[in-house]
């Protein structure tokens, strides 16, 4: 499974993070300053690190100064609220990408996956269960072999539940792990978008758990 670590000393950003790549197929280990980050990046072996720029004993530019220093080369992408001029200064130091804060999940998994493909790590690139088929690389969607047209929210909010074939998931989960932890709860966003996804999937593929959340048919 790839592995990414994430350095990053808020915990509610690093709670989102982990439980968005985890349930995006990634296994993910957590550090909340710069030294525990690098002692770890250097003795385990990670595919992928994400490097908040404001950490509490220094910022993560020190880090991954360091981190270049020692020889390793595993990709960066650093998240950071900094003025264009310190993210150019990022970049020149070692840095494969960058995300300004705040962010939308399915913008940072979409360039994980770049950085990823870049370095040379396979990742599945075709989901399917049941009737509905979703490749990744073409970003297209068919049901029974019929393609199906999805805005890009659509196309991320189906791949999530594709990654959790017969599990419910909650609103909640589907509200951090499809448009972001910046959002407001209480939006009923996820709702408009399943019923949008069963008008052009079917109303079968979808179901509602009572209480629980929604759950993608496997079969």
């Amino acid at each position: 499974m790839t592995a990414i670590l994430v350095v990053e000393d808020d915990p509610l950003i690093t709670s989102f993070l982990q439980r968005g790549l985890k349930s995006s197929g990634f296994s993910t280990v957590a550090a909340e300053d710069g030294e525990t980050g690098l002692n770890l990046a250097v003795h385990e072996d990670f595919d992928l690190i994400i490097l908040d720029m404001g950490l509490p004993d220094g910022d993560g530019l020190t880090m991954l100064k360091q981190l270049r220093a020692l020889g390793r080369h595993v990709p960066v992408l650093v998240l950071t609220g900094l003025a264009e001029r310190d993210v150019v200064t990022c970049l020149e130091n070692g840095a494969d990408d960058y995300m300004r804060k705040p962010f939308h999940f399915d913008e940072l998994l979409a360039r994980i996956r770049t950085r990823l493909r870049t370095s040379g790590t396979q990742e599945p690139f075709l989901l399917s269960a049941g009737r509905v088929r979703l490749d990744l690389r073409t970003r297209r969607a068919t049901v029974d072999g019929r393609s199906v047209e999805l805005t890009g929210r659509e196309f991320s909010l189906l791949e999530t539940l594709l990654r959790h074939p017969d599990q419910v998931l909650s609103r909640e989960q589907l509200l951090s792990q499809v448009w972001g932890y910046s959002f407001d709860p209480g939006t009923n966003l996820v709702n408009v978008y399943v019923n949008t996804l069963r008008k052009k999937l079917g109303a079968d593929v979808v179901e509602t758990v009572r209480g629980a959340g929604y759950r993608l048919r496997a079969s």
